[in-house]
């Protein structure tokens, strides 16, 4: 090799290197900004999960004040009222006297069950399982309509924060329910097999159609949607008129 082709394949060589000295800065920029866009994505995530967590212990606690109003207005209010009407038909009636007793001792109850339902760390202190039932007996308690909940399948544990969204998703549901349906009845399914939860609620009211939602109520269904997605769940709401409306839920559970 003489002179000339030693200078050219040094050229040559001198090309190739810087070519692949720029390619793997390339490639480096490339994947520090994909790896720094991810970090910033998961921290947008977590900050957005943070927030919605937050909100949702703020409506769970404004929701749980107008239930004890109603309670307090529709169920002990009138059972006070029922006892104090029975002391007064007749005071010298033992028997009088002894209803009276037992409708106070049932007000003792109610109001017992209020206190746990104000009590800040209720829902904390419960499962997710056990929230939905103290719910569908509350209804029942109220009389605003018949309500029922079955459990099926497997037992499952969810991490608390998950189990509060979860759990407005469906107390906002109910909430729907009781306000506007004008339901005879509501049910509600709790199925956990194979590690998948599902989940679902259905009245028996008016029903809307979703065509012509009203803004305010396709704002708090946007919202079941949203929290839904949030934590990698799947929400779907139907409902026809004057064929009820039905909340399905369905989450893995992630089992590693």
């Amino acid at each position: 090799m003489d002179e000339k082709e030693a200078q050219l394949f040094l050229i040559i060589f001198s090309l190739i290197a810087f070519c692949l000295a720029l390619t793997v800065i390339f490639i480096f920029i490339i994947f520090q900004k994909r790896k720094n866009r991810l970090i910033r994505e998961q921290q947008e995530a977590e900050n957005r999960f943070k927030e919605e967590i937050i909100e949702t212990q703020i409506e769970i606690k404004e929701d749980t004040l107008r239930n004890v109003s109603w309670e307090l207005h529709d169920n002990i209010g009138q059972l006070l009222t029922l006892a104090k009407i029975q002391l007064q038909s007749d005071r010298d009636n033992p028997e009088s006297v002894d209803q009276a007793i037992e409708t106070i001792g049932t007000s003792l109850n109610e109001l017992r069950s209020l206190s746990k339902m104000i009590n800040p760390s209720a829902l904390s202190s419960v499962s997710l399982s056990q929230a939905l039932t103290q719910e569908v007996e509350r209804f029942n308690r109220l009389n605003y309509l018949q309500a029922s909940i079955q459990h099926t399948g497997d037992d499952f544990s969810l991490d608390n924060k998950i189990e509060l969204i979860i759990f407005r998703m469906f107390q906002e549901f109910f909430t729907n329910t009781m306000k506007h349906s004008k339901a005879s009845n509501l049910s509600v399914t709790v199925d956990c097999t194979q590690s998948v939860l599902r989940i679902t609620a259905k009245d028996d009211g008016v029903g809307f159609d979703t065509g012509t939602l009203h803004p305010k109520s396709g704002i708090g269904l946007t919202n079941m949607k949203n929290r839904a997605e949030l934590i990698g769940a799947k929400v779907t709401i139907t409902s026809r008129l004057n064929e009820g409306t039905q909340l399905d839920f369905v989450y893995k559970i992630n089992t590693l």
